[in-house]
Formats: C-alpha cells, structure tokens, sequence
C-alpha cells in the first residue's frame, strides 16, 4: 500500500490488537534455540516479526502454522546451521541486534542485511561489546551500519557497563553471553525493557537481576540446553498508545482493549496519560510471563507535561504519539533526553516537529526533543504527507487528522505492515475512515 486518506472522525468501540512485536521476535530466537517444539499463541503477524522468523528458519529452526494462528517451531537444540545466504532482516533493527548477539555466541558466521532504512541505522552500539567477548564483527556499510558480517565463538563472559540506555543492546549481550564462557553481566544506566530477562525465564534459562545489573552464566560454545513450551504473546502496548491518545484526548469517546501486554517496564504512557489528566482504567489478568489485562480509555480535557529523564527507555516507541497527545492537550508538553529518537526508522525529532508544524501547530525543536504547544486549531495540511516510511510516524498523524478539519493524504504507509498491518481496518472499525 503506497498511500491513503484519512478523515476526521470520533474513534470510539473495542479494538482487538496484534502480538507484541518485541517479544514475538524474541520467542522466535528462543523457540529456535530449544530442544524441541514450542506452541506459540498470538505471534505477531507484521513484516519485523516474519523476517525475524524467517531468518531462524535459514538458522535452521522448523516451522508449522496451524489454521488457528498458532505457530509451532521445532528448535535446534543449540546447534544452528550456516545460512546458504545472507539473512534478511527487512526493516527490523530489534531483530538485526538480538540476531547479532545470538549468532556471534553460537559461532555461525552469516551475513545479515536489511532494507534501505535499516541500512542507515548505527549498529556500532552492539559491535563493541561484542567485541570484547571475542567476536569478529564487520560493519561493512558506510557511518557502521550494514550489511553486518559475523564470525563468533570461543566467546569470553565481561561485565559491560552499557553507556546509554538501550534493550536491544543488553539483550544482545546476553543472548552472546549464554555461549560465553564464566558469566556475562550487562549493567543499565537506567532500567530498560525486560522482555528478554522474563523469556529466559519462561524458558528455563537461569538469569539474575540484581538491581541495574543482569547476569547470565554461560554454557560455552554447546550453548544452553532447555526445552520449547507453550508460549502466549500478549497484546502489542505500542499498538494500543494509538488508541489510547485517540480516545484520551477527545471528550466522549471510548475505547476498550483486551489482554493487552502490560509489562511495567512499556507502560510508561499510562503514567504519562494520567499525569495529563487521561481517564484509564487497567484491569489486570494473571499469566505465566508478562502481566496482561485489559485497558478501558474515556476521552477527557488532557493537561501538558514534561516528559524525561527514566521515564524515556520505556516509552520511546511511544514518544511519537505523544507527542500528538502534547499538541491534542491544553498547555505546554516537553519531550527532553530522547536523542535516541534521531536514529530510529527516521529521525523521529525531525519528522513530527515537521508535521505537527504542517498542521498549525506551535513546537520548538531541541536535539534531544521538543516543545508542543497544545491547543491549537488543527488544519490539515493541503498536499500529501510523508512518512518517510517510518510506520510509527505514519499511524501517529492519522490519529492527529481525525482531529482535525479535512482529508490527509498519508504517502509511503506500506511500513506500518512492520508493526501493526490491521492498523487501517482497526481505525475504521472503530469509527474512522480510511480510502486506499
């Protein structure tokens, strides 16, 4: 799909949501590690998710879809297989570092490459400790970006005290770590996602969290030695921040989503919402793994705020979005120590200081953020916007033109298939319209 119009319009009603991707890409490495097979309930079926799988299928890993969704990988017991090609990881940076990590601990060299936006994002953050375990790592793309040529093995434990905040990297660390010999231990500058450190546990792998360090011991290079299971994806919360600014921010309007991930290192927004004045009832479930529950959103007068600091490593995916909720709010919102958004799909910074711009909107930009001016009167902009093929950027200005007064013509949205392809036909089913 290269373009669509979206209209303004309430958004209200119950939203079913796709499988978390992070965690979907994860189950996919560990799954394909494992000693037999595992049942996989509610994996994502989005473009960064199916590259990530079809990659551990080149590794070597079995998969069978059922005619219910469920996906079953037959692992291979820590034995992976040299690809006969290059592994494509399409427009997954998530799948590209973890991969990383996984191949250089199991001593496979391969080659990985992705598309034209993945091949200008730095990878250089996850060669350096790789390094120091002992991997060969090639970084043959100009600026340290792909393709990526890995020769692992023989690999050392280190202590690595990681300089900015990031789970891609400490997950990459500790997958290289589980192949290594004596104990890796990754320590965080501010506490991350632990998806990874929840699965290995899930799993059976051992791990131990010790306030800001995480450790693993290493098996050596037979690698860890642990069974496939059932495993159930939780709902994506990334997804849901969408619907849950369309409706915060409009008096009258509701939405509801049910078994929502709601692991408490992603839900900052919830924080950040309610701190605006966002009316959000969570109701919890009890599972194996990451909590999930259902979420209930009622639209209200929305306040500006400040967000930084801690706050930032658990909603950088939703930064976007709120960023549309700061200009959706009354007052001033203040996005700060986020210059990790410069290097994502786009350069986040840029992109929606430009749009909200387009749309009559007052935001100062700052290198590590901006500054929105909540409560003007939207005007959608006359010629076609751009996403610069970034899926986060383009569902964020459809949610911000069905506040607005006419039709916007969204271009380059085929990339919100990497994270969420039933977007377009969840807007409309909740009130919205969409032409394609």
């Amino acid at each position: 799909m290269s373009g669509v119009v979206v209209y303004p319009g309430v958004l209200s009603g119950r939203v079913a949501l796709p499988g978390d991707k992070s965690v979907s890409q994860r189950v996919a490495m560990l799954a394909s590690l494992a000693c037999g097979t595992s049942e996989v309930t509610g994996y994502l079926d989005g473009e960064d998710a199916q590259s990530t799988l079809a990659a551990m299928v080149a590794l070597g890993a079995l998969v069978e879809r059922k005619p219910d969704g469920v996906i079953c990988i037959t692992g291979v017991g820590g034995a992976l297989r040299v690809p006969s090609e290059p592994l494509d990881l399409g427009n997954s940076g998530t799948g590209t570092r973890l991969l990383a990590g996984l191949l250089a601990g199991a001593g496979v060299r391969a080659t990985v490459v992705g598309d034209a936006s993945l091949s200008r994002r730095p990878m250089g953050r996850i060669e350096k400790p790789l390094a120091l375990m002992g991997a060969d790592l090639q970084l043959t793309g100009e600026r340290g970006t792909l393709p990526m040529v890995i020769a692992g093995g023989d690999l050392k434990g280190i202590r690595y005290e990681m300089p900015m905040a990031s789970a891609q990297v400490k997950s990459c660390v500790l997958l290289a770590g589980l192949f290594a010999e004596g104990e890796t231990t990754v320590v965080e500058p501010r506490p991350t996602r632990d998806h990874t450190e929840k699965l290995f546990e899930m799993f059976g792998i051992p791990v131990r969290v010790e306030g800001r360090c995480v450790s693993v011991m290493g098996c050596g290079a037979a690698g860890p030695v642990f069974a496939g299971r059932a495993v159930r994806v939780p709902g994506d919360f990334s997804s849901a921040a969408f619907w849950l600014v369309a409706a915060a921010a409009r008096e009258g309007a509701v939405i509801e989503m049910e078994g929502v991930g709601l692991n408490p290192r992603r839900t900052a927004l919830l924080d950040v919402l309610k701190r605006m004045g966002a009316d959000v009832d969570v109701v919890p479930e009890v599972v194996m793994g990451d909590p999930v529950g259902r979420l209930r959103v009622r639209g209200a007068v929305l306040r500006g705020t400040v967000i930084e600091g801690d706050e930032i490593p658990n909603l950088i995916d939703e930064l976007p979005i709120l960023a549309v909720a700061g200009a959706l709010a009354m007052g001033e919102t203040v996005i700060r120590d986020a210059a990790e958004l410069r290097v994502k799909e786009s350069d986040r910074i840029a992109e929606m200081v430009k749009h909200l711009r387009s749309f009559g909107v007052s935001v100062d930009e700052f290198e590590d953020g901006m500054r929105v001016q909540g409560g003007a009167v939207l005007k959608t902009p006359a010629g076609p916007l751009l996403s610069e093929g970034d899926h986060r950027i383009a569902m964020s200005m459809a949610i911000l033109n069905t506040f607005a007064d006419g039709a916007l013509r969204l271009d380059e949205v085929g990339c919100v298939d990497t994270s969420y392809p039933s977007f377009w036909k969840d807007l409309v089913s909740l009130g919205g319209r969409v032409d394609r």
